[in-house]
């Protein structure tokens, strides 16, 4: 997996390693903000999950889609079947995806004994579909697949209303019925925080507006920000409009917080923090180089100036807050390599032992650790659900803000 990386990404890689084994030796916090996709394919979010289960990451930001798919298992087998005939499913063919292909989330017995008890029609249609020709794939679960799909959409509405009762997000809600191995179901046991951002609460359908409208937007900015100000390392994983995130409304250094602050709001600043970004795109790296050469992307800001024509290459947002940070790190490569290799590393510096880690998922390994995944980390369980919210707030209301989330 090293050899995987260019040279200078190893060696930003090292120092990334550095920072955050001196954090967790001090006993500093370290925060993982997520992105979807590539994310859950690599193992990444499951790795995470083992990471806090260890006390390696103490906050994580992730988007709407990562919650979706862990509610639904992660990773999950469907069986694609093309539609030609107009009236074989409830809705019209026009309404399928491209294709015309329509999902079954391929069940054991037990699994099917649970979804049979919440959805009472369809297992016919179901029947038919898992006799005709088609092809199996393992892809994020949730999503597209009968049941699994449409039992995600609607079980995060009735999870807002529970989580609106009892005053805390739906990830922390829904996190006391998930797998342990995912990011929500670690959150809630470890009581560790873990929240979608703003920007990334569109894309898990349902689940992204439920998110939205459980608490106030200002809120989870707060609470955001206050896990942000916590921490000594941000670690951002293939991730878009980060800056968004780790500046927001509140941060001072790099961000708009000036105004919270002139209006004696909360604020916190990303100075001193260590902030490593792990990404595919060496445009990132390169604007990073070229602030550390000549502050190109400072002096563009203090300019006014457009930073694309300054600095000749694309620039995307989040890349002028990140490279003008003295202390940001740029990881240039494949989250898939990156993140087995620092959590092989933190398990040997600091004498613990992951439950998981993480490889490329078109290796060997990444395919046994994809279908791993598939098979032992469950859906969402929602008897347990309100089972453990009962116990947990019903009898100490208090307990429901317990998670240190609170504002800077």
């Amino acid at each position: 997996m090293r050899d995987s990386l260019s040279p200078s990404a190893q060696v930003h890689l090292d120092e990334a390693i550095r920072r955050l084994v001196i954090a967790k030796q001090a006993g500093r916090k370290v925060v993982a903000i997520t992105g979807s996709g590539p994310n859950i394919h690599e193992g990444v979010t499951t790795q995470i999950a083992a990471m806090i289960h260890q006390g390696l990451v103490d906050g994580v930001i992730t988007s709407s889609a990562v919650v979706a798919h862990e509610m639904a298992g992660t990773l999950d087998r469907v069986k694609r079947i093309r539609v030609e005939n107009e009236g074989e499913l409830p809705v019209a063919g026009s309404l399928l995806p491209r294709g015309r292909t329509f999902e079954i989330t391929m069940l054991t017995p037990d699994e099917r004994a649970r979804m049979e008890r919440e959805f009472a029609e369809g297992w016919d249609l179901y029947d038919a579909m898992a006799a005709r020709e088609g092809s199996v794939v393992l892809k994020a679960a949730g999503n597209m697949a009968w049941p699994m799909g449409l039992r995600t959409e609607r079980l995060a509405r009735e999870i807002r209303d529970a989580a609106s009762q009892y005053g805390v997000s739906v990830e922390l809600m829904a996190g006391l019925g998930a797998s342990r191995m995912t990011m929500i179901g670690a959150g809630a046991r470890r009581r560790v925080p873990v929240l979608v951002s703003i920007p990334q609460l569109v894309g898990g359908g349902a689940v992204g507006l439920a998110i939205g409208d459980a608490i106030p937007l200002a809120r989870r900015a707060h609470q955001i920000a206050g896990m942000l100000a916590s921490a000594d390392v941000i670690i951002e994983s293939a991730i878009a409009l980060s800056q968004e995130i780790h500046d927001g409304p509140f941060e001072t250094y790099t961000g708009h917080g000036i105004w919270a602050a002139w209006d004696h709001m909360p604020t916190y600043s990303l100075e001193g923090k260590t902030l490593i970004r792990i990404d595919l795109d060496a445009n990132l790296e390169r604007a990073w180089e070229l602030e550390r050469s000549g502050s190109g992307v400072q002096e563009a800001v203090n300019q006014g100036l457009p930073k694309t024509k300054r600095t000749g290459i694309p620039f995307r947002m989040e890349m002028s807050g990140f490279a003008r940070l003295e202390s940001s790190i740029p990881v240039t490569g494949d989250i898939g390599s990156a993140w087995p290799l620092i959590g092989l590393a933190m398990e040997e510096q600091l004498g613990v032992k992951l439950e998981f880690i993480g490889a490329p998922q078109e290796s060997e390994h990444g395919k046994r650790m994809r279908d791993w995944i598939a098979d032992e980390v469950s859906c969402l369980d929602k008897l347990e659900m309100y089972r453990e919210a009962a116990r947990r707030f019903s009898r100490n209301p208090d307990a429901a803000n317990s998670q240190p989330t609170t504002a800077a």
